[in-house]
């Protein structure tokens, strides 16, 4: 079980034109979208992450209008092989991370294997992750799922953390994903 408390949010490297490349692109950014702003409703922290933005661009505008803060910039293929981000997370003290991003065969695999590895629970948001080959997304869930990873999407994260269909946020939730 996850809690607002506890859990926090990762978003993978969703740059410039190879976001636009990604299998599904529009209902990829538009569950981005969601995901982040009912974070955002939630209360969670929130760490973004761009690959080498110098080359191959920053995080595509309609994901980062709902960004909080600037993205931490990395090199290698885990966000995780970064000491920065490493230190960003563990000083977060999160023990559940929700993680969306691209390419999920790739950065999001080896970054999820790598906060296995740290002992986070990790929840991959399906509908909020792509790679350009759909043949590879699903060879990336399938990697991650027998990793230890657990699947959810975007609905259900959002609802599993809100816990009750009653309140202000629950409303403004509700409107999201309308």
């Amino acid at each position: 079980m996850i809690t607002t408390e506890d859990s926090g949010l990762l978003i993978i490297d969703v740059q410039g034109k190879l976001a636009e490349q990604m299998n599904e692109s529009s209902a990829l950014f538009k569950n981005l979208s969601i995901l982040i702003q009912g974070a955002k409703l939630l209360g969670l922290p929130i760490v973004w992450i761009e690959q080498l933005p110098d080359k191959l661009g920053r995080t595509h505008p309609e994901v980062a209008k709902h960004l909080p803060g600037e993205p931490l910039g990395k090199s290698s293929f885990s966000a995780l092989g970064d000491s920065k981000i490493r230190s960003e997370i563990k000083g977060l003290n999160r023990k559940n991370w929700i993680v969306a991003g691209i390419e999920c065969h790739v950065c999001v695999y080896q970054s999820v294997r790598d906060l296995l590895e740290m002992q986070y629970d990790v929840h991959l948001v399906n509908d909020a992750v792509s790679s350009r080959v759909l043949e590879n997304k699903t060879l990336g869930l399938q990697a991650m799922q027998s990793a230890g990873a657990s699947m959810t999407c975007t609905e259900m994260v959002l609802f599993e953390l809100q816990k009750k269909a009653e309140g202000d946020v629950f409303k403004q939730i509700i409107q999201l994903i309308k």
